[in-house]
């Protein structure tokens, strides 16, 4: 199978799922082999989300949309062209995947079979309906990624290097275990903004997406603010408001009452406007419902450090501040280019 075969069997993949969006689901007559598959994949999304209290209909088909636009052949073609994938030695990858947000391993699986290796999925037991489905479709667009493809729950055997995806803890244990393995390993992190008081009203709405979009379980997520001294969170109240309806979500609500009760008896000091508390706090992991905020005196300092905490920081939000930075609203659109925590996982698989 050369490259051409496996960017057109991801491109029908991508118009496969343009199907099923938040504006609407609806079955076309020009995607190949829909008999068998569309109202089968209706049935995963309704069974992700029974299965998965976090893994609101909402969230998967933005997640869907997401992948659908990402998937098309101008897309990946610009994402590839600068690779080399001549002299590539068909490999054994496993992949030990996340289940925080739906389809998060989605990555790593398509870049392990665009650069021409063979994918073993152990996939987390939050998120595991949807990639079999879309895998089994791929095979039947182009059925020589069959045998290309296997899904375990067991103990990973007969693989070349490894992705691994988890906590701080895990991370650990992987790098331990996957020693003498090539490997990416995955550790937490986290999504900041930088705040300056000059924002318009649509720019804070738009944070209000990074923020709470997936629940803020992403590592995509905003969950900490980098604000001025004496900055006036009001403004910042109104754009996120956007999103107060999230408090009717009873997953959502348990946990801003339970960290609510957590905060007034230990007398912490925050604020809150009925479903996000924001509270003073030099950690960049915060509980769900809550963001934290720390306050910065110059620019220059703040760029020095988060360049010095560049190991916990998946995202910059912010406007003018780094060049590197995502503009407000676009954290949980990454391009296929933009790779986790800055590891380029295409030229790994290409070397490994």
């Amino acid at each position: 199978m050369n490259l051409n075969q496996r960017i057109t069997a991801f491109e029908k993949l991508g118009q496969f799922i343009s199907q099923f969006s938040n504006q609407k689901i609806e079955k076309r007559d020009d995607i190949e082999h829909n008999d068998l598959f569309f109202d089968g994949f209706k049935h995963q999304i309704k069974l992700a989300y029974e299965h998965n209290d976090w893994f609101k209909k909402e969230n998967l088909l933005f997640a869907l949309e997401s992948w659908s636009k990402s998937l098309t052949k101008s897309n990946i073609e610009h994402w590839i062209n600068n690779y080399n994938f001549k002299l590539v030695e068909p490999k054994n990858i496993a992949i030990i995947m996340a289940g925080n947000i739906p389809l998060v391993g989605f990555h790593d699986f398509l870049s392990v079979l665009i650069s021409g290796h063979k994918v073993i999925a152990k996939q987390s037991s939050n998120d595991k309906h949807l990639l079999p489905f879309l895998a089994k479709y791929l095979e039947y667009v182009e059925p020589e990624f069959k045998g290309r493809i296997t899904f375990t729950e067991g103990k990973l055997e007969d693989f070349d290097a490894v992705i691994a995806t988890g906590s701080n803890n895990t991370a650990r244990y992987f790098e331990y275990y996957f020693k003498d393995k090539p490997s990416i390993i995955r550790k937490n992190r986290n999504s900041v903004a930088v705040l300056t008081g000059n924002e318009t009203h649509e720019q804070l709405e738009a944070l209000s997406d990074d923020i709470f979009r997936y629940y803020g379980l992403g590592c995509r997520n905003v969950s900490k603010l980098f604000v001025p001294k004496g900055y006036d969170f009001q403004a910042f109240f109104k754009g996120v408001y956007k999103w107060h309806n999230i408090i009717h979500e009873n997953k959502y609500a348990n946990n801003y009452d339970y960290n609510k009760a957590v905060y007034l008896m230990s007398e912490f000091d925050m604020l809150e406007n009925g479903f996000l508390m924001i509270k003073e706090d030099e950690s960049f992991a915060s509980p769900i419902a809550t963001v934290f905020y720390e306050y910065y005196s110059d620019v220059e300092s703040l760029q020095n450090k988060l360049k010095n905490e560049s190991e916990n920081i998946q995202c910059i939000v912010a406007n003018g501040f780094d060049k590197s930075e995502i503009p407000f609203g676009k954290t949980q659109e990454p391009q296929l280019w933009d790779y986790a925590d800055g590891v380029d996982t295409l030229q790994f698989l290409l070397n490994c």
